[in-house]
């Protein structure tokens, strides 16, 4: 599309029609949940009050996640154009992020059998700060690929392993934890690309922002 000059507008239709084309295939596959008491056989214990220092730890970690993502899941691509304004070029870096995201999962299940849910949501903030922090070293078109990669693919382990350790902390009141955990996520979204405006100078530098987004996510790790 934006190697034909497509506008944006173009864009965005060619993809709402995409995103039916792919509902189409998988509708059947909802309105088939089970029924509510399977469902409370699954749930498992709950770990005390839901409200506890281990909640609030999972609230605010899955937070600092969406600020620690946000950042560069906005600005690659522009910090890439700023390279290279190829489209061809600098275009791919959304893909493969899109593709990283998309395959890390089924990877990850492996992973979270052996080291556990907590343990793996732990590696994947570790390895998302660090491609966070990766264009402001390596400011090259490849630093920024690979930057793509590694914030896409621990982005959905990140979500995937959160929301597990939400199951195991809430228990039957799991849903609730979920709630607030993903209200965090989108709060940290939000102020993420608005902190940017504020830090990035009229030189488009992203340095700063990068590098507290990463900060925090190692905090969230630890």
């Amino acid at each position: 599309l934006m190697q034909a000059n497509a506008g944006s507008d173009k864009a965005w239709i060619a993809l709402g029609l995409l995103s039916l084309i792919a509902t189409a295939f998988i509708w059947r596959t909802f309105g088939y949940d089970d029924d509510a008491a399977t469902m409370e056989v699954r749930q498992p214990a709950a770990q005390g009050q839901l409200w506890n220092a281990d909640s609030l730890r999972l609230v605010l970690c899955f937070g600092a996640s969406g600020f620690g993502y946000i950042i560069p899941a906005t600005f690659l691509p522009v910090m890439a154009r700023e390279l290279i304004p190829e489209p061809l070029v600098f275009g791919w870096s959304w893909p493969l992020f899109g593709i990283a995201a998309a395959l890390a999962p089924l990877a990850a299940a492996k992973w979270a059998r052996l080291l556990g849910d907590r343990r793996l949501w732990i590696f994947s903030h570790l390895f998302m700060a660090f491609g966070v922090a990766l264009p402001v070293w390596w400011s090259a078109i490849g630093g920024i690929m690979i930057s793509a990669l590694l914030v896409g693919s621990t982005f959905m382990i990140n979500a995937m392993t959160s929301m597990q350790e939400a199951r195991t902390v809430g228990g039957a009141r799991a849903t609730s934890l979920m709630a607030a955990m993903i209200a965090a996520f989108a709060t940290g979204q939000i102020v993420g690309p608005v902190s940017v405006s504020y830090m990035v100078g009229v030189d488009a530098d992203f340095s700063k922002p990068l590098l507290i987004a990463s900060f925090i996510l190692v905090a969230s790790a630890y």
